[in-house]
């Protein structure tokens, strides 16, 4: 058994970061928000938070290492199809970032949760708070995107719920998952079948690029906090 540093720090940052946010962002929305007295407003600044790091994580994924970029886990509908029946049928192949269907869930929770923290920064109660971006769509644009933001929340909920059943599934199957997203390691007893290739060798990822992305992805935080 070999164990593979396949998790960079900025990646393992972004991921309990995002954990913690979303936890707090329906914690103030779905209970009475205790012990905050604007529940509501806990449920914005936790927002624009969540709209930096999703920021970060599109950069990272064109940018960062190997295994966080979009290129070494988004594969063809055939290769995911393929992975599921091996999946389904016994112990499925090894690899060491994302396998062809966790990879496209990654996707479409970052797309959904990005579309979350966007339409919130148009959202009103029409009584004590009103979003940064609220005064710039009508009223009827302002309802659709209020409607589709609280669909999205229930979309969410069962993207959590498939990504929690999936991390049991692999458990059972011998795939430490949660383990290799705290210290970065990932034991695996064959050889993977996602060695990034020549051309994906990170040129630019570092922890500095990291830092500069980061200082980057929050400037507009600091902006939608202060507005």
């Amino acid at each position: 058994m070999t164990r593979l540093l396949v998790w960079d720090i900025p990646v393992r940052l972004f991921h309990w970061s995002l954990v913690a946010l979303v936890g707090l962002s329906f914690y103030t929305m779905k209970t009475e928000g205790a012990p905050f007295v604007f529940p509501v407003e806990i449920h914005a600044r936790a927002g624009y938070l969540l709209l930096g790091l999703l920021l970060f994580r599109w950069l990272w994924g064109l940018l960062g290492s190997p295994h966080a970029r979009f290129a070494s886990f988004l594969r063809s509908p055939g290769s995911m199809i393929d992975y599921g029946r091996r999946l389904l049928g016994g112990r499925p192949p090894a690899f060491a970032g994302h396998n062809p269907l966790g990879g496209v869930m990654v996707l479409v929770m970052l797309l959904s949760l990005s579309f979350q923290a966007v339409s919130g920064l148009f959202m009103t109660d029409d009584i004590f708070f009103k979003a940064p971006l609220n005064g710039w769509v009508d009223g009827d644009t302002v309802d659709i995107l209020m409607a589709l933001h609280h669909l999205n929340a229930n979309l969410l909920v069962v993207l959590i719920a498939g990504h929690l059943l999936a991390l049991v599934v692999h458990r059972l199957k011998g795939e430490r998952l949660v383990g290799a997203m705290i210290t970065g390691r990932k034991a695996l007893e064959r050889c993977p079948e996602d060695e990034p290739d020549a051309g994906l060798q990170p040129r630019v990822a570092s922890l500095w690029m990291a830092l500069v992305l980061g200082v980057i992805c929050a400037l507009p935080v600091i902006w939608l906090w202060n507005a």
